[in-house]
């Protein structure tokens, strides 16, 4: 167990982010799904913007690599430019 005050502080502070992380993660992980669900070619390109948004975030703050995230917004974005 941590004994000086900052590693305590510490600890508190990456459990609080660790929570922030995983639903940060989570939601984009749920919008990715519920875009691929979508039938509606200009409801998809309208939610689009969104997601791209979401993935962007999680890249930028780290919690995606950035190839992974570049590779997603590929995927969806043909995705959407496919449906009729």
């Amino acid at each position: 167990m941590a004994q000086h005050q900052s590693a305590k502080k510490r600890i508190r502070q990456d459990a609080k982010k660790r929570l922030q992380n995983r639903y940060y993660k989570k939601s984009t992980r749920t919008a990715i799904k519920n875009l691929r669900e979508m039938t509606s070619k200009a409801e998809a390109e309208k939610f689009l913007p969104k997601v791209f948004s979401m993935i962007d975030r999680l890249a930028k703050n780290n919690n995606w690599h950035k190839n992974k995230a570049s590779n997603t917004k590929s995927k969806l974005a043909k995705f959407v430019a496919k449906l009729s």
